[in-house]
């Protein structure tokens, strides 16, 4: 999965930073090895002669080269022996392991252009870090209360509020836990107050969780920061603005209340469509219905989100007013 350059900037930033500190205690153990016990530094210098004869044999011709070599490791062989027996007697076990911080990629967190499983956990770990700041909750699906919803059949629906929304959690919990590159978009559309950002940020959690890259952002903030990087076009800018179209889910929260204008409108189309046509998942809250959709911004738009988009209603009270109410 990719992550943005961020993400990993600061994931590798963490390895390199581990790989320190272990080479640091490895060194640090070497020392008090050294002066607990002479023995074991005479070793140390041994065996690196004898790997430098190793070494040197290994270019010679003939019998002679083979016998030096043979002798080399058996000296070699010999001196971890007895190194390995020092180590025991006198500390702790692994006290003298100088094993890198990762086994597979000594740390550098790369083995030839593949990123290794160590840097691969960090950069998963630094995502769900990212997610929570942007979404600035801790929202999981387990929370959603389906009591805050009336159980009473909406003549408007053919349903309850209750269960048009114990629909939409599904909905939403299947797409995160399942989530895919072809997952497809979900579009929440609904008054304030009805949970479509609580789930958002369910959904980035979850995904995040998975190992994706997730951007999540609010309407203003995203365009915004589109309309800074076209008119101040930094590299610092761009490489911002390329999250958006790159991530493997792009979150656009309370789609409406950004400030309004053509700027917006042509953004939202280019970012729209480059998504749908890369395939790449997008997940669009907002409290507009598509009239007022088409309306704000363009039929083209409303269009695309009506096709591309599976739509999910949020119905029932504000649950914030119903929650200052105590209930």
């Amino acid at each position: 999965m990719a992550y943005s350059a961020e993400v990993v900037k600061r994931a590798r930033a963490r390895l390199a930073q581990a790989k320190e500190d272990r080479e640091s205690e490895n060194r640090q153990h070497l020392a008090v090895a050294y002066a607990r016990v002479p023995r074991i530094r005479e070793i140390d210098i041994q065996l690196r002669r004898t790997m430098a004869q190793a070494a040197q044999a290994a270019f010679l011709q003939g019998s002679d080269g083979r016998e030096l070599l043979e002798e080399a490791k058996r000296e070699n062989l010999e001196l971890q022996q007895e190194r390995a027996i020092l180590a025991m007697e006198n500390f702790e076990e692994g006290y003298l392991d100088d094993s890198p911080i990762c086994d597979k990629c000594g740390g550098s967190g790369y083995i030839g252009s593949t990123m290794c499983e160590c840097l691969t956990e960090l950069c998963r770990q630094e995502q769900k870090k990212e997610v929570s700041v942007l979404s600035g909750s801790r929202e999981a699906f387990n929370q959603f209360r389906l009591d805050y919803y009336p159980d009473r059949i909406d003549p408007k629906y053919g349903a309850s509020p209750r269960t048009i929304m114990e629909r939409n959690l599904k909905i939403c919990r299947t797409y995160a836990l399942t989530f895919a590159p072809s997952a497809g978009n979900l579009l929440f559309v609904g008054g304030t107050g009805l949970g479509k950002t609580f789930l958002s940020a369910c959904i980035a959690r979850a995904v995040a969780d998975r190992g994706c890259s997730v951007v999540y952002e609010s309407a203003g903030h995203l365009f915004g920061k589109l309309e800074q990087a076209k008119f101040n076009p930094t590299e610092e800018a761009r490489r911002e603005t390329a999250r958006f179209t790159d991530c493997d889910l792009l979150i656009l929260d309370d789609l409406g209340t950004e400030m309004p204008g053509q700027f917006v409108t042509a953004a939202f189309y280019t970012l729209l469509n480059d998504r749908i046509l890369t395939g790449k998942p997008m997940v669009v809250s907002t409290n507009l219905n598509i009239d007022e959709i088409a309306r704000r911004y363009s039929p083209q738009i409303a269009s695309r989100l009506q096709g591309s988009f599976q739509g999910l209603t949020f119905v029932g009270e504000d649950i914030r007013v119903l929650k200052n109410r105590g209930l």
